[in-house]
């Protein structure tokens, strides 16, 4: 989802703004800005990503599972979240965080490796004929 899609701050520009006493997030640090790599590599997965879904939303797969290091646990992730988060990450370079999905059923995801492989076999199918 484009920032700009997200309701406006009720808040913006108020000096009595509740979340002020908050205060900045320990966890909130400066990402470094994106090398041209980075940002190089990333549209070509949003890229891949458009074409995985249209490849494999036909057969019911609903998008993409990653395993977290971090948590040790599956991540499950719909086309249009995964997409929406690539897209926040090249505009913002970093990721919102989001809710993760309720109750998932596993084998409607796949990994990006299987997407990966799937379309390179039908790609390889289609020039074989």
């Amino acid at each position: 989802m484009p920032h700009d899609a997200l309701p406006p701050d009720p808040f913006a520009g108020d000096p009595e703004d509740p979340a002020r006493a908050l205060g900045e997030h320990s966890d909130d640090h400066e990402h470094p800005p994106m090398g041209e790599d980075e940002r190089t590599e990333l549209i070509g997965d949003l890229s891949d990503l458009a074409v995985y879904q249209a490849l494999l939303e036909p057969h019911g797969v609903r998008g993409i599972v990653v395993d977290c290091g971090e948590c040790e646990e599956p991540h499950y992730h719909d086309w249009a979240l995964l997409r929406s988060s690539l897209e926040q990450l090249l505009s913002d370079g970093k990721m919102r965080p989001h809710e993760p999905a309720y109750d998932p059923d596993p084998a409607s995801y796949v990994s990006w490796e299987y997407c990966r492989g799937y379309a390179d076999g039908v790609t390889a199918t289609e020039s074989a004929r």
